[in-house]
C-alpha cells in the first residue's frame, strides 16, 4: 500500500500501440525522433491491463493509474463515481493516428460486453485533430441493410458501400455510441474519449495482413448482436466554435467532453460533478495550477512543485476529484490553445 501522499495532477509516461495502419504524426509531439517506430495508438489516461497508465510526474511517479484508484479510491475518481463504478477507472482517453484505414468495426453496449466478456461496453467519441486533403471516416449505414445482407457484403468486400462517409477536417467532432458500425480512415489524426473497454468486433479489415503476418480475426457472426441497423439523419455532432468559454461537444451518462478554445488564463471548480477530469492537449501550450484540494485535512495541499503541470500538444493529464479548483493558463506565444475536457457529470446523471 503507498503512503497516502497529497493528490495533484498527474501525467503519464508514454503508452503506445503499434499497429498494422499506425502514422508517425505522434512521433514528434512525444518527443521522439523520425525514425522511431510508427505508433498508432497513444493511451494517455488507462487503466486497461496490459495498457496501463503509469504516473510521470511528482512523488507518484512509477505507479500505475488502477493502482492509484484502488488506494484513494474516491479522492481520485469522486464519491459518486466511486459509488457507481468501485475502482474500475471507467474512462480511455487516446490519441490515434491513422496513416492508412482501420478496420471497419463495431463495439457492444454495456449489457452485451457485460454478459459476453465481463467489461464495459464502448460508447466513445472523435476529435479531428487534423486532417490530410479529402481524408473521411465512416460513421453508420447511409441505407437501411438487413442482416442478411450485412453478411453478403462482408462476405464480398463491399460492406464500405452502404457506410455514411465523412470528408473531415480539423475540429469535426464524431460521437460513435455502442452498436454503430464505423471505421477512421487514412490521413486522420484525432483525440478519442471512450468507455473504458477494448472490446471490438472487427467486420472487415480489407484483406491485409496484420504486424505479424497474419490475417487479423474478425467477428462477423459477434458483430450482428451488437449493430444498430438503424439509419440516423445526422452522425457528426454540430457545435459553435467559441473562444473563451467551455462548449459541449457530447454530454451523456458516460462522459461529457468540452472542447475549450482559449487565449487568456482561465479558472475552473468543478467539485458539482463529482469526478475526476482528464484535459487533452489538442493544439497550443498551456500550465495547469490547482488552487485548493477538498478530502484532506486543511493544509495538505501538495508541494508546490507538485500543484503544476506544463500540457503541450498531443499530451493529457489527469486531475483528482479532490483537486477539482484549478486555474488553465496559456501560453501565449503558442497562440491559441485547445483542450478536450472530459468527466462524469454525476450531477445531471445520476
Amino acid at each position: 500500500m503507498i503512503e497516502q501522499l497529497p493528490l495533484y495532477p498527474l501525467l503519464f509516461e508514454n503508452n503506445f500501440r503499434a499497429v498494422v495502419w499506425g502514422g508517425s504524426s505522434l512521433k514528434p509531439m512525444k518527443g521522439l525522433p523520425a525514425d522511431a517506430e510508427c505508433i498508432g495508438e497513444s493511451w494517455e489516461v488507462s487503466a486497461v491491463p496490459q495498457m496501463e497508465s503509469f504516473v510521470k510526474n511528482g512523488p507518484l511517479a512509477g505507479i500505475s493509474l488502477a493502482y492509484i484508484v484502488e488506494q484513494y479510491k474516491e479522492l481520485v475518481l469522486g464519491k459518486a463515481v466511486y459509488e457507481k463504478y468501485d475502482t474500475a477507472f471507467p474512462i480511455l482517453v487516446k490519441y490515434i493516428d491513422a496513416v492508412s484505414d482501420l478496420s471497419v468495426q463495431v463495439h457492444p453496449d454495456d449489457a452485451l460486453a457485460w454478459a459476453r466478456h465481463g467489461c464495459f461496453g464502448k460508447s466513445e467519441m472523435w476529435y479531428v485533430i487534423s486532417a490530410a486533403p479529402g481524408a473521411y471516416l465512416y460513421s453508420g449505414f447511409n441505407q437501411p441493410i438487413s442482416r442478411y445482407e450485412y453478411e453478403k457484403r462482408v462476405e464480398d468486400g463491399s460492406i464500405c458501400e452502404v457506410l455514411q462517409k465523412h470528408e473531415v477536417k480539423t475540429g469535426d467532432c464524431f460521437y460513435i455510441p455502442s452498436g454503430r458500425v464505423h471505421a477512421i480512415c487514412g490521413g486522420v489524426l484525432i483525440a478519442e474519449i471512450q468507455q473504458s473497454s477494448d472490446i471490438t468486433y472487427r467486420i472487415f479489415d480489407y484483406n491485409r495482413p496484420g504486424l505479424d503476418g497474419k490475417m487479423r480475426t474478425l467477428h462477423i457472426e459477434e458483430a450482428k448482436d451488437a449493430i444498430d441497423f438503424k439509419v440516423y439523419d445526422q452522425y457528426k455532432v454540430c457545435y459553435e466554435n467559441r473562444v473563451n468559454k467551455p462548449v459541449p461537444l457530447v454530454v451523456n451518462q458516460f462522459f461529457v467532453v468540452k472542447i475549450l478554445e482559449v487565449d487568456r488564463a482561465f479558472h475552473r471548480k468543478l467539485y458539482k460533478y463529482d469526478s475526476f477530469i482528464i484535459y487533452m492537449c489538442v493544439e497550443g501550450d498551456c500550465a495547469i495550477r490547482i488552487r485548493s484540494t477538498e478530502g484532506y485535512e486543511k493544509g495538505a495541499m501538495p508541494a508546490e512543485a507538485d500543484r503544476v503541470v506544463r500540457l503541450t500538444q498531443g499530451n493529457s493529464c489527469l486531475i483528482p476529484a479532490s483537486c477539482a479548483d484549478f486555474d488553465v493558463s496559456p501560453n501565449n506565444e503558442a497562440g491559441i490553445t485547445k483542450l478536450l475536457e472530459v468527466y462524469i457529470d454525476n450531477k445531471n446523471f445520476e
